[in-house]
């Protein structure tokens, strides 16, 4: 560290080449962080439904952000301050991230505000949340129950409201567009796009032959999203077209459609061998991450519809219904060409080398693997496996959304912080001297074994 700053300082090191070697190393020191919690208030229940007592020390009582479950996370782009999470449950709740003292380690959030189950409000789980892309004023929340709704981020008052007639599995909002189309992948074979600014959701992508459960917007092009479906299909679409489709990308063509080369755009081609959930464009546009049933993740080069191979082995798991929400290192925090790729692997989250394939390291949620939720009958034992990840920008961290109804925090810890931890803990009373004895009864049991060894005689025959 001294290194670098004295190479920053004498002008031998670009400032953004510095910055850009922080950030990375920050990135690869991502841990959990098990004390960091989130408190939703909610008690536990016993079998009849009724809460139980809570006579027990508090440090020992479970706590859950939603005790059904957590099905979706959101963070503002802006200040990294607000957080939000859905519940199956249908409930909406706000967390305030500047709560968090500087350098902590430990701390219990509760939410700032709540969106419970009524009348107007979502009536099954939240399938995806999203803030209003240029103000976190405003933020939208897609349900089980057909509908997509905008919200107040202030009074967490509902502003609008669409049935799109089909479960919502995600939704999307360009960060760049004018145009505030809000792209929804549903049940029907066609991409949705709901005009906030009018109020119509009668525009659709037509082209795909099954449900959809992937869905996201060009980074730098306001007008090309990309969308996958069940059918092992991704489409890449510009909906000033009339036709609407630019083309397929095709799992068995590593070339691409390349300028000058004559090659028309594909007609029918299958990304994957499985039903397409998981999608992300690289924040510069150049490359389209895919993910899919059958257990693979692609990389293509989104110039081209190339195949870039990259192969990511056999370690992926990935099965369930419903929208999988991979994560890309942001390009202006790594080396050229050195993104990193985090996958939730059911239980863990898998940090890969975008472009080589290559596993970095093994993120496990701590936990059982089956755990209790809320059910209308009571409590439920569901299988643990994480349901959302949400970035923090810059490079703060990752939270995670999990079915156990916990929101787990996976900060940059670099070695200095671990140290100081560790300070901190042997400078607690008492500590200094329950070392000594344990060290003192370690030696002491090593020397009767000594002395055991040495007085019996030996002989060999």
């Amino acid at each position: 560290m001294n290194q670098l700053l004295f190479d920053r300082s004498t002008g031998n090191l670009d400032p953004k080449a510095f910055a850009r070697i922080q950030t990375s190393q920050l990135l690869h020191a991502i841990q959990p962080v098990p004390n960091l919690q989130f408190n939703g208030g909610e008690k536990a229940i016993g079998n009849n439904g009724d809460e139980r007592r809570q006579d027990r020390d508090p440090a020992e009582q479970k706590l859950w952000a939603h005790q059904t479950g957590v099905n979706a996370l959101a963070i503002d782009r802006f200040d990294g301050k607000i957080l939000l999470s859905g519940g199956a449950d249908s409930s909406i709740k706000l967390w305030d991230l500047d709560y968090l003292p500087a350098g902590a380690s430990k701390h219990t959030f509760r939410p700032t505000g709540t969106v419970p189950r009524t009348a107007s409000t979502h009536k099954f789980g939240i399938t995806h949340l999203s803030f209003y892309p240029f103000d976190s004023a405003a933020f939208l929340s897609s349900s089980y129950d057909h509908h997509l709704k905008l919200y107040s981020t202030d009074t967490l008052a509902l502003s609008a409201d669409f049935d799109l007639g089909s479960v919502v599995y995600t939704h999307a909002l360009s960060p760049i567009a004018q145009h505030l189309l809000v792209a929804c992948a549903t049940q029907h074979p066609a991409v949705r796009l709901v005009d906030l600014r009018s109020g119509a959701s009668t525009h659709a992508l037509a082209g795909h032959h099954g449900a959809l459960l992937s869905v996201v917007w060009h980074p730098t092009v306001e007008h090309v999203l990309a969308s996958g479906c069940v059918d092992g299909s991704v489409r890449v679409w510009d909906i000033r077209k009339s036709s609407g489709c630019l083309g397929l990308l095709d799992l068995e063509d590593s070339i691409g459609v390349t300028a000058g080369s004559g090659r028309r755009g594909r007609d029918t081609a299958k990304a994957h061998m499985g039903a397409v959930n998981g999608l992300a464009w690289t924040d510069d546009g150049r490359f389209i991450v895919s993910a899919a049933h059958d257990e693979r993740a692609r990389v293509w080069d989104a110039a081209s519809g190339a195949n870039t191979l990259a192969s990511f082995g056999p370690t992926l798991k990935n099965g369930h219904l419903s929208n999988l929400p991979i994560l890309v290192s942001p390009t202006s925090l790594t080396p050229p060409m050195q993104d990193l790729l985090f996958f939730p692997n059911e239980r863990e989250i898998l940090v890969f080398e975008l472009h080589e394939g290559r596993l970095l390291k093994r993120l496990k949620v701590p936990g059982p693997a089956v755990a209790a939720v809320r059910s209308r009958t009571g409590e439920r034992n569901i299988r643990n496996r994480i349901t959302a990840l949400a970035w923090r920008e810059p490079a703060d961290g990752v939270f995670s959304a999990h079915s156990d109804g916990q929101i787990r925090a996976w900060i940059p810890r670099a070695a200095e912080d671990e140290e100081l931890d560790r300070e901190e803990e042997s400078s607690k009373p008492g500590n200094g001297v329950e070392e000594r004895e344990g060290g003192k009864r370690k030696r002491n049991v090593l020397d009767d074994i000594f002395r055991d060894l040495t007085r019996q005689k030996i002989s060999f025959g």
